[in-house]
């Protein structure tokens, strides 16, 4: 199934590292962030993407150019311009697409601007910032299951500060930073059939406002509830966060 994955924003909340990249290309673990995100999907067998890209585009465009030589060593011969590569990392089957969106289309706009890669088909859809421990089997069960024009799945943010369960002053519970157990948010990883980019107005619609709003008016959108693990680079402190989870081999999403 085709991937669309929302990777144009500014990004200006983690200003330290996207002054020089998009946030899509911000390292967790000596990788990006959207090579986390493929394998996401890859795992599941979803390895036709489609990235909407925007700031900086190209630098995640030279990324795939060059997989395999920023990521291997090689040699050159520079009578012919022959490559050699060593030590090149496994082969992966992706298909990567990259569209330039522009530079100032919003998240709405970028989607509607795939229409014509994604043709009249059911395709899945994420933001460049996203990382979970998503069943995705689970998610297209669910999305098929209902018949509607749209599937978010909602999640539980990791809390920003740790958590403690009082009895009077007594400390019964401490957890740092746990999932919490408290409202949903939008988390990303929808399924999305071919006729919601209808709702979708123009390069300055927002996804997450009128295409969303319209959907849930016409009982269109529905909800899948993930309670594992979900966590968005927002900021230098979520992205340190991954890091650490990533370093210590106990990313959920690994």
């Amino acid at each position: 199934m085709k991937v669309i994955i929302l990777a144009g924003g500014l990004g200006t909340r983690l200003a330290e590292y996207t002054e020089l990249m998009p946030k899509p290309m911000v390292s967790v673990g000596g990788h990006p962030m959207l090579w986390h995100i493929l394998n996401i999907y890859a795992r599941f067998g979803h390895k036709d993407f489609f990235f909407a890209l925007g700031y900086k585009a190209e630098l995640i465009k030279a990324f795939f150019y060059n997989y395999y030589s920023l990521n291997s060593d090689f040699t050159v011969d520079l009578a012919n311009g022959a490559i050699s590569y060593i030590n090149t990392p496994a082969r992966v089957d992706w298909r990567v697409t990259l569209a330039d969106t522009g530079l100032n289309t919003m998240t709405g706009g970028r989607l509607r601007r795939m229409r014509s890669y994604i043709g009249d088909e059911t395709c899945l859809l994420t933001y460049g910032d996203g990382v979970a421990d998503i069943d995705l089997d689970a998610l297209l069960k669910f999305h098929r299951g209902h018949g509607k024009m749209v599937t978010v799945t909602a999640v539980h943010p990791v809390a920003r500060f740790g958590e403690v369960a009082l009895d009077g002053d007594r400390v019964t519970e401490f957890q740092e930073k746990p999932q919490t157990g408290q409202g949903w948010i939008n988390g990303g990883y929808f399924v999305i059939e071919p006729a919601f980019l209808d709702l979708i107005d123009g390069d300055a619609t927002l996804l997450e406002r009128e295409p969303l709003e319209r959907a849930t008016a016409m009982g269109e959108l529905m909800a899948y509830r993930h309670d594992g693990f979900w966590a968005c680079m927002d900021t230098k402190r979520d992205r340190d966060m991954l890091e650490e989870l990533w370093n210590s081999g106990k990313a959920p999403w690994r």
